[in-house]
């Protein structure tokens, strides 16, 4: 292809607008995340100065320790645990919450307010409401009959503990997405099917969930990323324990960053949490979005 000079100005014209955008991109992401690559394959001081060069030891490091693989299982349990159940409770409000009743609006304020609360406060809340002996979950399951377990000291009730915190804290971005979804579906849609006889859940189903199948991808994508990058609310409830059962790789790269110092050792760990999140992500478009259905 000849460029010709109308060409090369429509380049220039257009590489002016991003600009201030290239600019952002590249001190807060390529530069940090080149320096990053860089640093894992050295050793460092406590102070973060470059010692002597390592190569590929971090990542061999990790790839043999007992402590990177229980970080991985904390992971993928944790994403587990969230991502599917965040979303399906988030479908299922949205629907109720799509309903064309007197004060819905109320309702949907009500159910979509955590997106203005940061994951710190929330945190804190649920670190309330988890106590043993004061919280009122247990309170409440102890009125049915139930002995509430010690939520944050028992490691197999620990990361549920953080999961449940984390799709509370989502709850409110994954109705506002669906909501926005579910309203863009034509009611001509649903008035052809109840001529057809459908109903209840063979409406779900068959209408609604193959219509606002983009909002759900969009969001299986989005919220596997958040998770992966989860921080807060286990810093403020476990600090990664018991037992090392919440500390995820975000976490771990935290711990060995900046409270063991070993900084090229924590990068090799983000580089290599980089590429599974990169690498989920990319199943999740070659795969998952075949199931989609566009408008």
């Amino acid at each position: 292809m000849r460029w010709t000079a109308r060409d090369l100005r429509s380049l220039g014209i257009g590489l002016a607008y991003l600009a201030p955008s290239l600019v952002l991109f590249a001190a807060f992401v390529f530069i940090p995340l080149a320096e990053t690559i860089n640093l894992s394959l050295f050793n460092t001081r406590a102070t973060g100065a470059i010692t002597t060069f390592a190569g590929l030891d971090h990542y061999l490091e990790l790839l043999t320790s007992p402590a990177f693989r229980t970080g991985l299982l904390a992971t993928a349990i944790f994403a587990i645990y969230t991502v599917p159940i965040g979303i399906a409770l988030g479908l299922v409000l949205a629907v109720l919450l799509n309903q064309r009743l007197r004060a819905i609006n109320v309702f949907r304020t009500m159910m979509s307010s955590t997106i203005a609360i940061s994951a710190a406060v929330g945190a804190l809340i649920w670190l309330l409401l988890f106590n043993p002996s004061l919280g009122l979950l247990n309170y409440l399951l102890s009125r049915v009959g139930v002995h509430g377990p010690e939520w944050l000291i028992q490691p197999t009730t620990a990361i549920i503990a953080v999961s449940i915190t984390t799709i509370w804290l989502t709850l409110g971005t994954n109705i506002i997405v669906l909501l926005s979804g579910l309203q863009g579906v034509p009611e001509e849609i649903y008035e052809a099917a109840r001529l057809d006889g459908a109903r209840g859940l063979r409406m779900f189903t068959r209408i609604t969930v193959p219509m606002v199948s983009p909002s759900l991808f969009f969001l299986f994508v989005v919220d596997t990323v958040a998770v992966l990058q989860a921080f807060t609310q286990i810093h403020v409830m476990t600090r990664g324990g018991p037992v090392d059962a919440t500390r995820v790789l975000v976490y771990s790269i935290y711990q060995d960053a900046f409270q063991n110092f070993q900084f090229g050792f924590a990068s090799a760990q983000a580089v290599i949490l980089l590429l599974l999140v990169m690498g989920l992500t990319l199943i999740q478009f070659r795969f998952v979005e075949r199931r989609v259905h566009y408008q």
